[in-house]
């Protein structure tokens, strides 16, 4: 585990370096009238977000008559959560998981209510957690319990920094409480021996997917779906996507970080921004990228795509985000037992 450690903590470090540079730009109306709004989302997002932004900035100039440009910034989401708070100039955040912008709410930077303002609990697109594997699947891995299995080498990031990595962890412990009947002893020895197989742990999933897919590390990549279908669509002899037999809903959500907002005048904007991911378009674009769009019918026409049929748990399973992160995730929390373990 001592290798694994060290590893986490020199991706730590320079992710933060990456993450505090790119959250520096302000956002505000330029002098020649333009305005700018920054996005700080999570790390996989990056590639759809290129795209969405091309389009919503041609739709708002379309229907204002203004310009706009869309800045994006890109980390571990816990991490863009918490550079946010520290004042980082996002308008808006689109992060893994609600409890990231939960916490930008409690410092008093976002209204509450805000899960309310936007449809889908303001959750635009979903996704769930599959495993990545090198073509022929040379180690057979089929399901959870195949991560434990000694000589299986894993990656996946770090839960302290990734929202991904949160989704990850609840879908093996939902994995493992099915097969010990809810045994927490018995679960807690899983995780343990999953995580002892973990041999680079870096701070976000977009991180896990180069050490996996770029560097060559590892028999198995717990991912996002939608890096993992990215990954298999650039390289179609390389990888293959691996379902397990259950899983977790993964919900991203959206949110106007409002104090920034109305301090740069951008509140309008910011809306615009975010209501426009409902759109029929943003929705197609959502389903192009590998996401699970939450308007039904357009996800129908992407379903090839995806595995509908995976049996998935979801976080209402562990009580909400709030109980879920206190639980396994907060300083002492079952994460940090199994893990120092």
């Amino acid at each position: 585990m001592k290798k694994t450690k060290n590893v986490r903590l020199t991706f730590l470090l320079y992710g933060t370096a990456l993450l505090l540079s790119g959250c520096a730009k302000t956002t505000t109306a330029a002098a020649d009238g333009k305005l700018t709004i920054t996005n700080a989302s999570y790390d996989p997002t990056r590639e759809f977000y290129m795209a969405y932004n091309e389009k919503f900035e041609a739709y708002y100039k379309n229907k204002t008559g203004k310009e706009i440009e869309v800045i994006q910034s890109h980390g571990g989401s816990g991490s863009q959560a918490r550079s946010v708070i520290e004042g980082a100039g996002a308008d808006v955040v689109t992060l893994a998981l609600a409890h990231d912008i939960t916490l930008i709410e409690k410092a008093g930077l976002i209204e509450p209510g805000w899960i309310k303002e936007f449809k889908d609990n303001s959750a635009p697109y979903t996704s769930t957690i599959v495993f990545l594997v090198r073509k022929g699947n040379e180690k057979g891995i089929k399901d959870w319990d195949d991560l434990i299995r000694e000589g299986v080498s894993v990656i996946t990031p770090d839960p302290k920094s990734s929202g991904g990595a949160c989704w990850n962890f609840l879908g093996a412990w939902y994995y493992a409480g099915k097969q010990f009947n809810g045994d927490e002893s018995e679960m807690k020895n899983f995780m343990s021996k999953l995580y002892s197989n973990v041999t680079v742990m870096d701070p976000g999933a977009r991180g896990a997917t180069t050490t996996f897919v770029e560097n060559g590390q590892g028999d198995v990549l717990i991912a996002w779906e939608n890096e993992a279908i990215m990954a298999t669509e650039e390289y179609p002899n390389e990888f293959e996507i691996v379902s397990p037999s259950m899983s977790i809903l993964a919900q991203p959500n959206v949110a106007i970080v409002d104090e920034n907002a109305n301090k740069n005048n951008t509140q309008e904007a910011a809306k615009e921004y975010l209501d426009y991911l409902y759109t029929d378009e943003a929705q197609k674009i959502i389903g192009e990228y590998g996401y699970r769009p939450s308007n039904q019918s357009v996800l129908k026409e992407f379903s090839s795509k995806f595995d509908l049929n995976m049996k998935l748990c979801t976080i209402d399973d562990f009580g909400g985000w709030d109980a879920a992160y206190e639980k396994f995730f907060a300083d002492g929390g079952i994460f940090d037992e199994i893990y120092e373990n």
